[in-house]
Parts: structure tokens; C-alpha cells; sequence
């Protein structure tokens, strides 16, 4: 087979190849540029509300907490459900426990995860479903479980999930946020857990790109040799 030949065969297969991931990159990028950051995080959904003052008096010391709850870490005073709550961390895990009477408040229930989401969401739309989750799904696969998924009406399937020991959201999705994550999953070629920018396929197109910028630049440097034998001939 003629060099040429060769090199205008497999420049032609390599670049059909890596031509099809480039629209995947480059509609994606387009997708990623397109919607703003800021909506994609979805801050718009969550209440941007200041803490309400917490009287103290009445409230369970602190101190007691480490009887309450042994292993005694951290405990942070928070309003949840409309009441004085501690947020503990403790040897045995997170807790919630009411800050006037002392008791253990979690793990949540629906009808209380519910109440939390709706307390933080800063749309009207309605509760759809509340989902007790004991295996991460993908869109928040780096979480802790098990956890609350609470599902509103309303444009793009907004949707909270709620700590079942802290009541705090843990993390908040819609349906820009799962497009732009499918989309990032074609632009870094992560199948898997859509995490590893430097993952063995998208160095195989890299350097599958370079070839075929190769085999191009071999077929113009032949394409002017061929130019001056023609000239030559004619002369």
C-alpha cells in the first residue's frame, strides 16, 4: 500500500471518530456556557432567610447534652419545624433534640422531612412526593445515607433532600442540574460516576486527536509535493 495512501485512509477514520465526540464536546460546552452556574446550584430554590432570635431561657443547658447524647462532639443551636432544636455531633452520629424539653428528636419522619423542605423552599409549589432513600442515586451519589428525598411541584422537578438525623438540606437537584450533569458526563467521557476528568478515554481521543491532526499535516506536506512534480512535469 502507498504511503499516502495509508496516511488519507486513517486520517479519514480517525477523524470521523473523534469528529462524533467533538459535537458531544462542543454542544455540551455550548449547554454549560448557556445556563448560568448560579441556576444550575440551584440557589434561587432554598430561602434566603435570616435566623430567627432564640430566647434562651428555658432552653436545655448545653452541658446536659453530653448526657443525652455520650460521645458528645459538637451541638449547634438552630430553629427548626418552629421551635429551638440542637443539631448534635456525637460518637454515635448526628442528632436533632429539642432544645426546651431535651428530647431526641431524629430521626425525622415524612410527614416532618416534608415540613422541613417546605420551611426552606422559596417556591409555592406543592409537596409531590417524600422518599425514604437508603441507597444514593447518582445525582447525589457523594452523600450520606440514608436521607430524605422531598419532591415539589413546579417547573424542572425541584427536589430537597433532608438529613434524617440533622434536618438540615444536604443537597438540592432539578432538572437544569441533571441535564447539565449528563451533559458533563459526554464532555469529560465519565460513564461511571461522572468524576474523572483525566479518565483513560478521554486520553485515548486526546491522543487519538493528535494522530489525526498527524495524519493531516503528513497528507498537506504531501499534497505540496505533489504540486511541485506536477509543475515540474509541465514545465
Amino acid at each position: 500500500m502507498r504511503w499516502p495512501a495509508l496516511a488519507r485512509s486513517t486520517h479519514k477514520w480517525l477523524a470521523l471518530i473523534v469528529a462524533i465526540q467533538a459535537v458531544f464536546w462542543t454542544l455540551s460546552g455550548v449547554y454549560m456556557t448557556a445556563v448560568h452556574i448560579d441556576i444550575i446550584h440551584g440557589d434561587r430554590l432554598v430561602k434566603a432567610v435570616a435566623p430567627p432570635p432564640i430566647a434562651m431561657a428555658g432552653l436545655v443547658e448545653p452541658a446536659h447534652l453530653a448526657h443525652l447524647a455520650p460521645g458528645l462532639k459538637s451541638a449547634t443551636l438552630d430553629t427548626q419545624l418552629g421551635q429551638p432544636v440542637y443539631v448534635v455531633q456525637a460518637e454515635g452520629g448526628p442528632a436533632l433534640f429539642d432544645a426546651r424539653t431535651g428530647q431526641k428528636m431524629s430521626p425525622l419522619n415524612a410527614e416532618q422531612a416534608a415540613a422541613r423542605a417546605k420551611a426552606l423552599f422559596a417556591e409555592d409549589g406543592a409537596v409531590v412526593s417524600t422518599q425514604y432513600v437508603t441507597k444514593a442515586p447518582l445525582e447525589i451519589q457523594t452523600r450520606p445515607v440514608p436521607i430524605w428525598r422531598v419532591e415539589f411541584e413546579g417547573a424542572w422537578k425541584p427536589t430537597f433532600y433532608i438529613s434524617p438525623f440533622t434536618g438540615e438540606l444536604v443537597s438540592r437537584r432539578h432538572d437544569l442540574w441533571r441535564t447539565f450533569d449528563f451533559v458533563w458526563m459526554l464532555h469529560i467521557m465519565d460513564y461511571d460516576d461522572r468524576q474523572d476528568v483525566n479518565n483513560l478515554l478521554i486520553r485515548v481521543f486526546t491522543w487519538l486527536a493528535v494522530a489525526t491532526a498527524g495524519t493531516g499535516g503528513w497528507l498537506l506536506l504531501y499534497s505540496f509535493r505533489r504540486k511541485r512534480r506536477v509543475r515540474k512535469a509541465v514545465a
